[in-house]
């Protein structure tokens, strides 16, 4: 359970990320110079603002005329004039500097980062002294923590500076190097060419964000000097640096300069608390914290094949997905990303978790809702970290006060809404610069409902009812309130939406152009679907709206149904069209199948075989984020070897040379390349993995319903399944051999092994053994 290497990084993806949810860290590990890259959560640019379209309610029924007229490219055309603005950006906060004075007469060198403790660690040798170095983000004390040491006394010579690449000053105050700045008013999209991409305010009027770092220290013996630009040490043999960090972002909806927080007080205090602990509680204190979420869930797979010293970037080259050691290594760390980049109280996970070095990042590092922001919370619920899912679900509560004026303004419906992107604001109007964009993915408003699929989740698989009743329902019924007003009849008997897309993919229209809006994409039909069968299985626990239920249970039944096309596929639109790329890296219509439970072997059969023939046709290639989908599918499927295949595919290394032109695949430090980075692919990798082992969505809990041929034995400890089970699962020849079943809840549990059932009844708080 580690990553390690036998040389410095010298790019960002090369680098390894520490994170306690709010602060970030990426480490470089060099010699000379070490370069901890530095990111807070709330650290975005802009602030609150009204987002919405009025003009969009005049449009919507002319774009509906033109889609029943069958004129789509005039549709499209007129759809941009619906958007909104785009989001604003996730910010780096700063760099920290550390430039060591031993020189670099270098005999060995190591670093790499412990899963097992979630702490990093660089050690080296020069003139036969050994310099160690370990870095962890606590949680429970909100800092990132940094000991060196020298084996010999006072050989500990270096100089610390705090830099950044937004605008910032640097001061001191006793012991302690302060970096304070400002965030940008605006920042574009890195895809959006304008004349200023970036636009600051007067520092002394600015609406924007207020940020502060602080860089603390405390040495054994040596010397300490701290001026306005540096901090410096000599003659030392241990030091504990201490960086904690704040902004003035005080909620969605206040302005960080009128009514935010003072980020002196927080980071001050983050510092102060912890500088008056010892390293080693520190150190405890964040391991045990740590420990508590990563132990629940132990993975074998089998035994290694590569050699146990092999630096990970070449055990990825030259083994890949041949080797279990690596399958299993990569599933935990997307269980460590997660545990780094979502713990309660932060803000949810973005496109690149909370790592960022770019003013101006890959799609803003926003939170993309068509698929990446809820395939990064895919494992939350099944590998037992429950808790990490929470900034999601609160953001999702917070999403919808602004979706609900978006869906009033915009469209004249009730309910909630939200479209393509949001960001620390809590965006919900389309995004798109009002024509800029592209409707083909700018123009979706279906976002509320698939986030609320996660409300319903978190309730099956924990079984509270006093947060399904207070909490998920509430915002579960609003995205169902929308989606019965966004439907229309099409005059034969059917429900549809209009104007629909299938997200960033076209079709070819019949005079032979290209479109993206149409009617009735089947993902607005299965994310509706589902919607609204969450919400009736949810009234149902409750035993409330059964007048609504019933509501919810009629329009159910007239959604315009699913399609299957001349070649045995699902058909992605409501027409059978030709597609703009049969290999396009969303796979959308698929959702009925995986996140979904719509489409199953025994439900809608004719509709499963559809959506396999599907996939296959999409072939098994792709972006990083979209091979981990396709993981995910094809476990439903059941089908081991297929998606074992697609694990390969995405093991393969990715370098700086070979970034542009390979698609898919891990960097060196094992981040997932879309190319370039997304955390989405590393996230739903690791429930990809869950979902080949332990199924439960179809009312029972399917043992290794996806397992390879490769993967003849091993076992897993920990998985959960809907309904507040856990399972602890053991195999031999491909066959279970014996399975434990913690029942957090209490009663009835459907086991689904090779071609058996079985039914048992189980008491909350025991554990059931099955020995076969």
């Amino acid at each position: 359970m580690k990553l390690q290497y036998i040389q410095a990084a010298k790019t960002w993806n090369e680098a390894l990320p520490i994170g306690n949810g709010r602060l970030g860290a990426m480490i470089f590990g060099g010699v000379c110079e070490e370069h901890l890259q530095l990111n807070e959560d709330t650290l975005w640019s802009g602030a609150p603002k009204d987002c919405n379209n009025p003009q969009a309610k005049e449009l919507l029924p002319k774009v509906r005329k033109l889609l029943l007229d069958e004129k789509y490219e005039e549709a499209d055309h007129l759809c941009k004039e619906m958007l909104g603005p785009y989001t604003q950006s996730y910010l780096p906060l700063g760099d920290l500097y550390i430039h060591f004075h031993h020189g670099e007469n270098i005999q060995s060198y190591e670093r790499g980062l412990d899963l097992k403790t979630g702490t990093s660690y660089v050690e080296y040798v020069i003139d036969d002294v050994t310099y160690t170095r370990e870095i962890f983000a606590s949680y429970p004390d909100q800092v990132i923590v940094i000991t060196l040491h020298a084996s010999q006394p006072g050989r500990l010579d270096f100089t610390a500076e705090l830099d950044s690449s937004l605008r910032f000053q640097t001061t001191f105050e006793q012991d302690q190097l302060i970096l304070q700045g400002i965030c940008p008013e605006h920042v574009d999209p890195n895809y959006y060419h304008t004349d200023q991409p970036v636009v600051y305010g007067d520092p002394d009027s600015t609406d924007a964000i207020r940020y502060e770092g602080r860089l603390g220290v405390k040495t054994e013996n040596g010397s300490v000097k701290v001026n306005e630009d540096s901090l410096h040490v000599t003659s030392a043999s241990t030091v504990t640096l201490y960086f904690s960090a704040a902004t003035s972002f005080n909620g969605f909806d206040k302005s960080p300069a009128r009514e935010g927080k003072n980020p002196s007080i927080a980071a001050k205090a983050f510092l102060e608390a912890a500088m008056g602990k010892t390293f080693e509680e520190l150190r405890s204190s964040h391991i045990e914290d740590y420990k508590a979420l990563f132990d629940r869930v132990e993975l074998n797979l089998g035994e290694r094949i590569a050699p146990e010293c092999l630096p990970t970037d070449q055990y990825v080259l030259n083994y890949g997905a041949r080797d279990p050691k690596l399958v299993e290594l990569l599933f935990q760390y997307g269980r460590y990303l997660m545990i780094a980049s979502s713990r309660p109280g932060s803000q949810p996970a973005n496109l690149q978790g909370i790592w960022n070095q770019q003013i101006r990042p890959p799609w803003s590092s926003n939170y993309t809702l068509n698929i990446n922001a809820e395939m990064n919370y895919w494992p939350a619920e099944t590998c037992n970290l429950s808790e990490c899912h929470k900034p999601l679900l609160d953001y999702i509560e917070e999403l919808a006060q602004n979706g609900k004026k978006t869906a009033a303004v915009n469209y004249g419906c009730r309910g909630w809404v939200a479209h393509h992107n949001a960001d620390l604001w809590r965006q919900s109007a389309p995004v798109g610069d009002y024509g800029h964009g592209d409707p083909v993915w700018a123009f979706w408003p279906l976002g509320g409902a698939w986030l609320s699929q996660h409300l319903w989740e978190h309730y099956n698989f924990g079984r509270d009812v006093a947060y399904l009743r207070d909490k998920a329902y509430p915002t579960m019924k609003e995205a169902a309130l929308f989606c019965l007003d966004w439907l229309m009849e099409d005059g034969t008997g059917n429900l549809v939406t209009a104007p629909s897309t299938s997200p960033e993919h076209k079709f070819v229209t019949p005079d032979g152009k290209l479109a993206g809006v149409s009617i009735s994409s089947t993902m607005d039909m299965s994310l509706i679907w589902d919607t609204f069968t969450n919400c009736i299985e949810a009234s149902e626990v409750l035993q409330i709206d059964e007048d609504f239920r019933k509501v919810l249970t009629e329009v159910r039944s007239k959604l315009f149904p699913m399609q299957i096309g001349s070649n045995g596929t699902l058909q992605e639109w409501f027409k059978e069209w030709e597609d703009e790329d049969p290999h396009h890296r969303h796979v959308s219509h698929l959702f009925g199948v995986f996140p979904g439970r719509q489409i199953t072997e025994t439900d809608g059969k004719e509709w499963f075989e559809a959506a396999r023939r599907s996939l296959e046709v999409r072939g098994d290639e792709g972006t990083g984020w979209s091979l981990a989908w396709k993981i995910c599918l094809w476990a439903r499927f059941k089908d081991g070897d297929r998606a074992h295949k697609l694990i390969s595919n995405l093991l393969q290394l990715v370098t700086e040379d070979n970034s542009i032109s390979q698609k898919g695949g891990v960097y060196t430090n094992l981040f997932d390349a879309h190319p370039p980075f997304q955390i989405d692919g590393n996230f739903g990798f690791t429930a990809g993995i869950a979902e080949m082992l332990v199924q439960s969505h179809h009312g029972e809990i399917h043992l290794l319903p996806a397992l390879p041929s490769g993967w003849s034995s091993g076992y897993v400890k920990g998985l959960r399944a809907r309904g507040g089970f856990e399972i602890d699962l053991k195999w031999e020849n491909h066959k279970v051999e014996s399975v434990k079943i913690h029942s957090h809840f209490g009663g009835m549990c459907q086991l689904h092994i090779g071609d058996d059932r079985i039914s048992f009844n189980t008491v909350r708080g025991t554990v059931l053994a099955v020995q076969l």
